[in-house]
């Protein structure tokens, strides 16, 4: 039996490429949202159009591609006599992706016989990329590595108008291909090798999340601004980004190849496909737009309010995909996400911009805890966000049914500024004090149960100790958003 030989690839430097060259001004924030996206789904599809093409020039099997997709790929090939193939055509794309670029992504690749235990077979490759990543100039096989050559400067929207373009082109595309030409580059219905782009499970097609909301119009994607005024309350929009919790943990645990390629492309399939479904239901379709989906997270763009629901939904049925999925595997690992919602501070604001606060909010999610969202300035576990809606609702009831005025939500947030600073003798007697004198007024009854409710809502039902729940806090900003006109 001959020798087979195990590829895997990796992008790097995702996240500054997103982040790079954020423009200014009006009317260049706009472009500078068709840039986010087109460099999104570029990164997105040369993870799935690079181990296909390499199959393809070499003539083998489309069944050798293991998994692809989310920054990495898996390949096969049937014996050492291909690798040599597969390290010119991984040079030439990684150069061009590198030039594509200006240098913030990178393509590494690592290879070794699939011999011995999988544990061993995969520390071997993780061992070789984790070199190149910590030694990037290492291995160049050049004379002078590029960055000791001398100096050139470029303009930095170089190659905008391709990423643009490609922002533009496949929102209605039916197929991708790929031309050795221009390895690094992926190309709209047109190349030496193709294949069909479906927002459903397909054996050949490449899956991708594209929904976008579109302009009044429906010839183009909406602009933030549109997608502000599409909110609830406050004119304002903000981005939401998630993440599986400990997914690679849950990666290294498995026993076998036949153990990891399909759950890697089981939760690649959940985010593709389950997101881009979810974005397509009323509530959401106008109001939402994709900007990328990996292996185990995803960013998402629109309206504020749309994307508070969108993040409870996704967890819902997230946590029902695992369940079922996930149920022979036992601990919690990859079995939880945590997300974060960042807001714009004003309507016109960079996208890469508040995309970069989302990241550093999940970052806050994930170190103070899993299975969390970061929302409104304060980190919830997911059944707390529940009771933050309910208490939103109630807060919401008493401003517009019972006219109470907008300054009454300030006087509540401010009960949380003066919480530490009572002491626990004096912390009830103030708190009830503060809060009769905001509450009173009207004797109705349906105010008096609310008024109750709230107070429950927000302390607890223990009335000898005052104790203000996060849930609370959210709740009032997330009221103050609404009744905002």
């Amino acid at each position: 039996m001959p020798e087979q030989i195990l590829l895997q690839g990796k992008i790097l430097g995702t996240e500054e490429f997103l982040l790079a060259g954020s423009t200014e001004g009006r009317s260049a924030r706009s472009a500078g949202e068709e840039l986010l996206a087109g460099k999104s789904q570029w990164i997105t599809l040369i993870g799935e159009v690079l181990p296909r093409a390499l199959l393809a020039e070499l003539g083998l099997a489309r069944i050798l591609l293991g998994s692809s997709g989310g920054g990495q790929f898996l390949v096969v090939l049937p014996g050492p006599e291909q690798q040599e193939a597969a390290d010119k055509f991984l040079h030439a794309a990684a150069a061009q992706i590198a030039s594509l670029s200006s240098g913030h992504v990178r393509l590494i690749w690592a290879v070794t016989d699939n011999l011995g235990d999988w544990a061993v077979i995969r520390k071997r490759l993780t061992d070789q990329l984790a070199l190149q990543q910590n030694a990037p100039l290492s291995g160049t096989g050049q004379p002078v590595a590029p960055e000791f050559a001398p100096y050139q400067r470029t303009r930095d929207n170089e190659h905008d108008v391709y990423f643009r373009d490609l922002a533009s082109k496949m929102r209605d595309a039916a197929v991708a291909g790929w031309s050795p030409e221009d390895p690094g580059k992926v190309g709209i219905g047109e190349g030496r090798h193709s294949w069909p782009v479906t927002n459903t499970v397909s054996q050949d097609g490449i899956l991708m999340a594209r929904h976008t909301a579109q302009s009044e119009d429906g010839k183009l994607a909406a602009p933030v601004q549109t997608l502000a005024r599409r909110a609830q309350g406050r004119s304002a929009w903000g981005v939401l980004r998630g993440d599986v919790d400990n997914f690679g943990l849950r990666l290294r645990r498995v026993h076998s190849i036949e153990e990891h390629v399909p759950l890697s492309v089981l939760y690649k399939q959940f985010f593709a496909g389950e997101l881009d479904f979810i974005c397509s239901m009323p509530e959401y379709w106008k109001k939402v737009t994709v900007i990328y989906t990996g292996g185990d997270d995803f960013a998402v763009y629109g309206a504020w309010d749309a994307l508070i629901g969108l993040a409870r939904e996704i967890q819902r049925v997230f946590h029902l995909f695992t369940q079922e999925n996930l149920k022979e595997y036992p601990g919690a690992e990859g079995k939880t996400i945590s997300m974060a919602i960042a807001l714009a501070p004003e309507t016109y604001y960079p996208l890469a911009s508040v995309y970069e606060e989302a990241g550093r909010h999940l970052d806050l999610s994930k170190a103070a805890g899993k299975d969390c969202i970061y929302l409104l300035g304060r980190i919830l576990e997911w059944r707390h966000l529940g009771d933050a809606s309910e208490l939103k609702d109630t807060v919401t009831r008493l401003v517009q049914d019972f006219r109470m005025s907008r300054h009454f939500l300030d006087q509540l947030r401010s009960l949380y500024r003066h919480e530490d600073e009572d002491s626990q003798k004096q912390r009830t007697f103030r708190f009830h004090r503060r809060f009769n004198r905001i509450l009173s007024g009207t004797r109705d009854r349906e105010f008096q149960k609310l008024r109750t409710h709230l107070i429950n809502e927000l302390i607890g039902r223990k009335a000898a100790e005052v104790k203000l729940r996060p849930a609370g806090l959210v709740a009032l900003e997330w009221a103050r958003l609404v009744t905002e006109v």
